[in-house]
């Protein structure tokens, strides 16, 4: 058992790692900017130690800093949670060199599936079905074209290293491939430092589905089912749900083991999501996989019962997997919504001080945010602030319930998504269960 972890991280993030850490008896260790003083995961954890300026890169990114901490503070192992340096393979490597426990998987690990280009490739050899695509980064624009004609228009451009939409690019027609190209490269370059770029055929409207994985050290994998996250807004999801509406009994069993293939190839430890576009006609196209806590892990705790946070620190002890694949089961329905300080319509952020806050109850309902009446929205950080999880024996009872929850959520002093969230409550193709990633376009 771990005497002491330190939380590599900040918000609702931080207070989920450090509330894990106290009921398995292990002490913790929080890192803040300057901006972040008066968080509370400062205050929560057992001990707290500033680590730089407000700006990311000078203090949650600042790995030299981090590690000085953790043998400052003598702490066994960091937590990354999500964001941050929580897929960073250099983290990770430093943390091996120096006899620290990283929570989560190996740096070589990390490194190879952070690779969209080496990612897809391992998910080819796994046997997993992949978009048709250019198998290795494009060079130059003779060969985009060259490429793009062979896929048939429209096409992708995407950047090899990141996410988020950021160096991608959707091209219709030969004329903007030129530009388009450039672009993204550009902004891949802006983004991840790298401007190596891939083209792979546009799939029309999919969903966004994902597998989430568990493996120990030992060699044992299991799924946990699937979460729905076609809601999305500039390709952020702001939604998410479990089980998905489409996704039968036959399909969860065949993208699970897909997705648990792909891991044991690697040699995957920790917990992963291995996200997947699925098509009209319930074809599933292997996208990409995070090496880390998702935000939209509380849907899966929901319908699986599990504490996903407990389970990665004891496989980073050592332990085996308590579960196995036959006994995961799934009870009812799980929706998730994320409550970001941004105007609803123009999704600009709002940073400001909280001056009014009631966080809505009861049964089913479950709130994880960091905030309080008081507390001063800092500019320089992503602008999610809360999220809302429901759980119900069905997904109308759930929507019903999220509703009401979603009514009765108040925050004065900034803006929020919260009168977006509630139009897509009442929205009848999402009732429905008709979503894809295209779906929030309707309310702009």
């Amino acid at each position: 058992m771990f005497s002491k972890i330190l939380v590599a991280n900040r918000g609702e993030i931080a207070l989920r790692i450090i509330r894990a850490c106290k009921e398995l008896g292990i002490r913790t260790v929080a890192v803040y900017s300057e901006a972040d003083s008066n968080s509370m995961h400062v205050s929560l954890a057992d001990e707290a130690v500033c680590i730089g300026p407000a700006r990311g890169s000078e203090s949650y990114m600042n790995i030299s800093s981090i590690i000085s901490t953790v043998e400052v503070a003598d702490a066994e192992a960091i937590h990354p949670g999500y964001g941050f340096l929580a897929e960073s393979a250099a983290l990770a490597e430093v943390c091996e060199n120096c006899g620290i426990k990283f929570i989560g998987p190996s740096s070589s690990t990390m490194r190879l599936m952070g690779n969209k280009i080496e990612a897809k490739k391992e998910a080819e050899k796994s046997g997993m079905p992949v978009l048709q695509w250019s198998k290795t980064g494009v060079k130059d624009e003779k060969e985009a074209m060259d490429i793009s004609k062979k896929i048939g228009f429209p096409v992708l451009i995407k950047a090899a290293h990141g996410g988020g939409g950021r160096g991608m690019k959707l091209v219709h027609t030969q004329a903007s491939l030129g530009s388009s190209f450039h672009l993204a490269k550009r902004e891949a370059f802006s983004a991840f430092a790298d401007e190596e770029v891939f083209i792979e055929r546009y799939c029309e409207q999919p969903r966004h589905i994902e597998i989430q994985i568990m493996a120990d050290e030992h060699g044992n994998i299991v799924h946990l089912g699937e979460r729905e996250c076609s809601i999305q807004r500039r390709h952020q999801k702001i939604l998410e749900e479990a089980p998905s509406m489409v996704v039968d009994e036959k399909l969860r069993q065949r993208m699970g083991e897909a997705a648990v293939k792909l891991a044991k190839s690697i040699g995957y430890t920790n917990l992963g999501t291995v996200e997947f576009l699925v098509d009209k006609y319930k074809n599933f196209y292997f996208m990409e996989m995070n090496t880390r806590i998702q935000v939209e892990h509380p849907v899966t705790e929901m319908i699986t019962g599990l504490d996903l946070l407990k389970e990665q620190i004891r496989i980073a002890m050592g332990d085996r997997l308590r579960i196995k694949q036959r006994g995961v089961e799934l009870e009812g329905h799980s929706i998730e919504c994320r409550i970001n300080a941004e105007d609803p319509k123009t999704f600009v952020p709002s940073p400001g001080k909280i001056t009014e806050l009631y966080i809505p109850g009861g049964p089913g309902v479950r709130v994880d945010t960091a905030i309080y009446c008081g507390y001063n929205v800092p500019s320089y950080y992503d602008p999610l602030i809360a999220k809302v999880i429901v759980h119900c024996e069905t997904r109308a009872e759930a929507i019903t319930r999220l509703s009401r929850v979603l009514e009765e959520f108040h925050i004065a002093g900034v803006k929020t998504n919260i009168p977006l969230l509630i139009e897509v409550m009442k929205d009848h193709d999402f009732i429905a269960g008709n979503v894809n990633i295209d779906f929030l376009s309707r309310f702009s």
